[in-house]
């Protein structure tokens, strides 16, 4: 009796582009416009280097002369700056037998691909909440004089350190006062993601609006912002003495590449012919940036040279911001929540 292998059902010339593009239709996070790919992205992330540099011209500043006749006007330069990216580089294997259930699928490869771009999906939002918590955790630098630093601080509103218990709650005021953090920026904060222990407080309180959109899939906003829920944003302490942090995005403030580099292999599938009747081993592979645009990936902390680790992208010394505080679109808000 003939029996059905990985290998007769799977394509893998076929195969990874589909789950790239089955991953981005499944991410909350890309359907809500926070994180962005193009082919320029691409390009980055298929380089051989563990990080990518990324020029930016500077924005323009100071103010305008006033005309006088016959005299000279000063001249003026613009500065070019540095963004660095991390490439990360992720794997995963599976066996056939946790996806004995896609094989008998009307389409085996479009249902395991399905299967397998879930997982990316998720994975890249765990990845995405590491890289928030380095940008926006602390550390101290070595010496004795050294101080605490936050790579990230101006964009950060901890409102948990208030005096008053209720001052330290979520509320709608303070979520204001996270936006004005961007100043006359911060019209372009357009979603927010955060625990579903906030979602659920909030949405106790009726302030949870549901979109029903006749060309989409239905989403939650807040104060007409997008509500992306994520139980990986960060919860310290316990209890009533919880601290949660959510996050304020704007319009493609993560890029996105999914590279292709030289010698790189995507989609492989093996077979060990010595267990019982045989196991079929799916291989898939990940090489991407994920960069939150406008703050430098330093690589100060990194043990190997293919590139970080998640714990890696969690460790504050490995970032710094390097554009002004308004065009970074992200703000983080640590918060408590009510009863």
């Amino acid at each position: 009796m003939p029996i059905t292998k990985l290998s007769d059902v799977i394509v893998p010339e076929l195969f990874n582009p589909y789950v790239i593009k089955r991953t981005a239709e499944l991410s909350a996070l890309l359907q809500c416009g926070i994180i962005t790919s193009d082919a320029e992205f691409d390009r980055l992330a298929s380089q051989a280097a563990p990080t990518v540099n990324m020029p930016f011209f500077a924005d323009l500043t100071g103010e305008s002369e006033q005309i006088i006749e016959d005299a000279d006007l000063a001249a003026n330069k613009i500065e070019s700056k540095k963004d660095v990216a991390a490439i990360i580089r992720r794997a995963k294997m599976w066996a056939a037998t946790d996806l004995s259930a896609a094989l008998a699928g009307k389409d085996p490869m479009e249902a395991i691909a399905s299967l397998v771009a879930n997982f990316w999906a998720r994975d890249m939002q765990k990845e995405l909440v590491a890289v928030l918590n380095g940008i926006f955790g602390t550390y101290t630098p070595a010496g004795e004089s050294a101080t605490a630093v936050t790579p990230l601080a101006s964009n950060l509103l901890d409102i948990s350190t208030k005096s008053a218990a209720a001052d330290k709650v979520w509320s709608a005021s303070s979520f204001i006062d996270a936006q004005q953090l961007l100043g006359d920026a911060q019209g372009q904060l357009m979603a927010v993601a955060m625990h579903s222990a906030t979602w659920s407080y909030l949405k106790k309180q009726n302030l949870i609006t549901t979109e029903h959109p006749s060309v989409d899939v239905s989403f939650d906003t807040y104060q007409g912002k997008r509500v992306v829920i994520d139980d990986g944003c960060p919860v310290t302490g316990t209890g009533s003495n919880s601290v949660f942090t959510s996050y304020l995005f704007g319009q493609g403030a993560i890029a996105l590449g999914n590279g292709n580099p030289v010698g790189f292999v995507p989609t492989e599938i093996d077979r060990d012919k010595k267990k019982g009747s045989g196991v079929d081993y799916l291989i898939n592979r990940k090489t991407m940036i994920l960069h939150p645009r406008g703050v430098k990936f330093t690589n100060t902390n990194v043990a190997k040279t293919e590139g970080p680790s998640r714990a890696e992208l969690k460790d504050a010394q490995n970032w710094l911001p390097v554009y002004e505080p308004k065009q970074i679109r992200i703000v983080a808000f640590k918060h408590k929540i009510g009863s």
